[in-house]
């Protein structure tokens, strides 16, 4: 079962250090490339939320078999695609069949143990969530440099073909369907604010954000789905999202809590390879074992996590968890065009050690209030907003930093001028500005600073980001155990 999940989640990452190489391939231009991350993504986040009825209607087991079998296809289909139009469609068919595998090994994880253990569980569980996307531009990295980028797939076909027999082996048989009626409504008004939104957030920058028609067309559809969708939930009798979910106060912060993790993670892993394949010439292979020691991190904090779960409040966990975090964001918007890879490495072993605090007792306390019977539905609204999360972030990262490349490179030439002593100092060093040499020299300075500098931005954001989600710990109630094995809730006195 961890198998199919850690294949999926390393879906997600493992084409970031490819995308140059399929770039060429595919005929793509620079802009149209990401939607070989993004349209996963975007398929993952609207397949996820009607998880909980599929698993109930059809049974967890053959939903779970069917799933790994159609994402294996998908990956065969990705590796043989020609041209970006089939790469787009495969990825998305990727993402349809992937989407419940996170959700579903969640549910089957806490209902396969007792409560005592299911911080011990979501350890696990957390591992596969968490390294994948860590360890996916590693893996990508090195079979791009030493196969071919087309391998970033077939990799997927043994996993796939394992996990089915394991699968088949292993899951207890499915029980009789206990499936309410599908709210169709309310599933297609999220699907398109889902999908209207992440429009918007990808092609905003290309088009100039609220100066083109087709964004505010986009944003003006994203809010009226997203507003019919949730007068639909408040009024139907059985709607596609239950309102009685967002009454338990663990479960609504873990929303907002999983969506900063979300963009975290996913975020920092997107924008490293462009900054160390661009603008510092590192290879493929280099770069992802300079992003591995995040991975090392986790798995580090998520080990001793789970052996001290049970024992300590799952908050205070969190709290360091947040603030290593919050940390190592600072330290990487200390970086300059020159900061050491070993400098990169450890930041990433710190920021790897802050999430994987954070994850497993997050996973821990949003279900531990929570009653077993919405347990299905609740695991794919979490998938959901990590999805939602990451896709997201990704996408304001990236325009966030194409805005500051401009406002940076503007701010730099400024200071291109004969009466700058400094500027006269420098060109006369690389042969004076008379020269092609030395003009071309210091026009790719001012714009690989420029770069430094918007990277550093978004760093600083996420940071912030971070730090404005540790307030959130003070909503989330403390689950008590009883003699009969039940999670009850407490409000901690502490």
């Amino acid at each position: 079962m961890m198998a199919a999940t850690l294949m999926q989640v390393l879906d997600t990452t493992i084409a970031n250090v490819a995308l140059p190489h399929m770039r060429g391939a595919l005929s793509a231009a620079t802009d149209q490339i990401t939607w070989v991350l993004t349209s996963y993504m975007v398929a993952c986040a609207i397949a996820t939320a009607p998880t909980g009825y599929l698993a109930n209607r059809f049974g967890r087991k053959r939903v779970f078999i069917i799933a790994v079998i159609g994402f294996t296809i998908a990956s065969i289909l990705c590796g043989m695609a020609t041209s970006l139009p089939e790469m787009v469609t495969f990825r998305i068919l990727q993402g349809l069949f992937g989407a419940c595998l996170v959700p579903l090994s969640q549910a089957v994880m806490l209902d396969s143990y007792p409560p005592q253990q299911h911080g011990q569980a979501m350890a696990l569980w957390g591992m596969g969530v968490m390294i994948g996307p860590i360890l996916g531009p590693v893996l990508g990295g090195w079979l791009t440099e030493y196969y071919n980028w087309r391998w970033v797939f077939y990799i997927n076909v043994p996993i796939g073909i394992l996990s089915v027999l394991g699968l088949m082996a292993a899951l207890p048989p499915d029980r009789e369907s206990t499936a309410k009626p599908l709210d169709v409504g309310g599933f297609v008004a999220l699907s398109v604010a889902i999908a209207a939104l992440q429009l918007m957030l990808d092609r905003g920058e290309t088009l100039d954000w609220f100066s083109s028609p087709e964004i505010i067309a986009e944003a003006f559809v994203a809010i009226l789905a997203l507003y019919l969708f949730v007068a639909h939930s408040m009024t139907t009798a059985r709607p596609f999202v239950s309102p009685v979910l967002f009454a338990d106060r663990n479960f609504t912060a873990g929303l907002v809590m999983i969506s900063v993790v979300g963009v975290v993670l996913f975020a920092t892993s997107a924008l490293l390879p462009p900054f160390l394949q661009n603008l510092r010439n590192v290879p493929a292979t280099t770069t992802g074992l300079a992003l591995a020691p995040r991975g090392v991190g986790t798995m580090i904090a998520m080990h001793v996590v789970g052996k001290i779960i049970g024992r300590i409040d799952a908050r205070p966990l969190m709290l360091a968890g947040l603030i290593l975090t919050a940390y190592s964001l600072y330290w990487m918007a200390e970086f300059s065009l020159d900061v050491p890879i070993t400098t990169l490495m450890l930041a990433g072993v710190v920021q790897g050690a802050g999430l994987g605090l954070v994850f497993v007792p997050l996973s821990t306390i949003t279900f531990a209030t929570l009653h077993a019977e919405h347990r299905g539905e609740a695991t794919a609204l979490f998938s959901l907003l990590r999805n939602v999360g990451s896709s997201v972030g990704i996408a304001l990262a990236f325009a966030y930093q194409s805005r500051m490349l401009q406002h940076n490179h503007a701010q730099l030439v400024e200071h291109v001028n004969p009466f700058n002593p400094a500027l006269a100092e420098y060109a006369n060093a690389a042969g004076g500005l008379g020269s092609a040499a030395g003009l071309a020299q210091l026009m790719t300075d001012v714009q690989q600073q420029s770069a430094m500098l918007a990277l550093i931005a978004d760093f600083k954001a996420m940071m912030i980001g971070v730090l404005l989600a540790i307030p959130l710990l003070l909503l989330f109630r403390k689950a008590a155990t009883t003699d009969n094995g039940q999670a009850t809730t407490q409000i901690a006195h502490d």
